[in-house]
């Protein structure tokens, strides 16, 4: 580890588009080299034109970094904050170019996925080295901070994001809606290979769910890990159950309330906004369910200062290294082999 202090946060996400016209170049960048069909594109592009061609995620980045830099300011951390995506502008490398402008010589990274796993954690450390590789010999260094699913900085807002939820559905069915705690499905194979131990994926969302749940009514709500968003071709098997059958089985069991909560997210970007509010409560409203869905973090004060945190113990050797439930905190350096996944990946419906 280099002693060299930090003089940058780097903020680092999926990108997406901001009008209509940028909707096909950002699904080709995301499909590039997999072979998707143009129609699957055109089918994908879809989602996005329903809203105007406009993904949330790249506004929702840029109204994170601003709390950020509010943040740093009132609690004197004097490090710029700069912003770069995988998938659309601003890219990681014209960041990293621009960083090496400004002379910046070390940063450390936040990056807007709280789990570990090949396209939640090791790809974005392969985006972040592939950007200081096209930089070349001026490029910083780049540390990349731990998984945070676990910090009180994000499960104690979830867990009031979950409470509001609750209380908008009607009175009558609020104490005995189901938890349905969704996050992205992917290839079974890259989360059985996810962490250094393997399985790490599923078993920081299971725990982070079981701490929302049993902080919320005091652990009396039933629940499940489901997963949505799926976009891998149907003979490859990926994770589930999907939150759409999910929602089948509930009404199978004569359940008449429930409420999604979007922990493997940390803002309301497309596949909250297409997969959870239009799709799942369609489908809840065919089948007599009451369903609400809950807030993901966004900007949560307590959220905006677990990033600070996170940087300051990072910064701070003897600095205390918080997190809840039995699996403790996340490493901060990944084994050489973490989170590798080999075989062609397929397409995620979008950001």
């Amino acid at each position: 580890m280099s002693t060299e202090p930090y003089d940058a946060l780097l903020l680092v996400s999926f990108g997406g588009p901001e009008g209509p016209e940028d909707v096909m170049g950002f699904l080709e960048n995301v499909t590039r080299g997999r072979n998707v069909p143009r129609a699957r594109l055109a089918e994908v592009g879809e989602h996005y034109l329903r809203f105007g061609g406009v993904s949330p995620i790249n506004q929702q980045c840029r109204d994170l970094i601003a709390a950020i830099e509010v943040d740093f300011a009132g609690h004197g951390l004097d490090l710029p904050v700069y912003w770069g995506n995988r998938n659309w502008k601003p890219y990681l490398a014209d960041t990293m170019r621009r960083m090496a402008d400004d002379g910046i010589r070390r940063a450390i990274a936040f990056v807007t996925a709280a789990y570990g796993s090949y396209s939640s954690c090791r790809q974005y450390r392969e985006d972040i080295a592939g950007a200081r590789a096209a930089v070349g010999s001026r490029a910083p260094r780049v540390d990349k901070l731990r998984h945070y699913f676990n910090h009180p900085g994000f499960v104690e807002p979830m867990v009031d994001a979950t409470l509001a939820a609750l209380h908008r559905l009607p009175e009558e069915v609020r104490g005995e809606a189901h938890l349905a705690f969704t996050a992205h499905s992917i290839p079974t194979q890259m989360a059985e290979h996810s962490g250094p131990r393997g399985g790490e994926y599923v078993r920081g969302l299971a725990d982070a769910a079981r701490l929302v749940q049993e902080r919320v009514d005091g652990g009396t709500h039933p629940w499940e890990l489901v997963f949505q968003s799926r976009s891998g071709p149907p003979g490859q098997p990926w994770l589930e159950p999907d939150v759409g059958d999910h929602l089948d089985v509930l009404h199978c069991k004569g359940v008449r309330s429930a409420v999604l909560v979007p922990i493997g997210f940390v803002s309301d970007h497309l596949e909250i906004k297409y997969d959870l509010d239009v799709e799942a409560m369609d489908r809840a409203g065919e089948l007599g369910i009451h369903l609400a869905r809950v807030a993901t973090v966004g900007t949560e004060p307590r959220f905006v200062a677990m990033v600070r945190e996170l940087v300051l113990e990072r910064m701070t050797p003897d600095a205390p290294r918080r997190a809840l439930g039995t699996l403790g905190p996340s490493h901060d350096e990944c084994p050489r082999e973490c989170c590798r996944y080999e075989p062609a990946r397929p397409m995620r419906s979008g950001a």
